[in-house]
């Protein structure tokens, strides 16, 4: 399965919020990601930001839409590998 690292994302949404005097929620964190992230993952992050003003790596499950991509590209040059043997194949039958 792939994974999106969206620590970076969590630690902006974590800075804008600081820098606008709001003490950082789950509601207002999750409110402002564009990235869907578990509550669990959530709760981590705030409970490490509070203390050490850090945020730890957090991975989600990369987007469908993403992993739909990344197949059909792979897809797509084991055509052209394949079509490429094909031809090879041919020429020396063709001999």
């Amino acid at each position: 399965m792939l994974t999106q690292d969206v620590s970076q994302e969590l630690k902006d949404v974590l800075e804008q919020l600081h820098a606008e005097g709001k003490e950082p929620t789950v509601a207002l964190v999750k409110a402002r990601l564009s990235t869907p992230v578990p509550m669990p993952a959530l709760i981590t992050t705030l409970k490490s930001w509070k203390s050490s003003n850090r945020v730890p790596k957090i991975e989600v499950a990369a987007k469908k839409q993403d992993v739909d991509s990344d197949r059909i590209e792979q897809l797509e040059k084991q055509v052209q590998d394949l079509t490429a043997r094909l031809i090879a194949i041919e020429k020396k039958l063709a001999k």
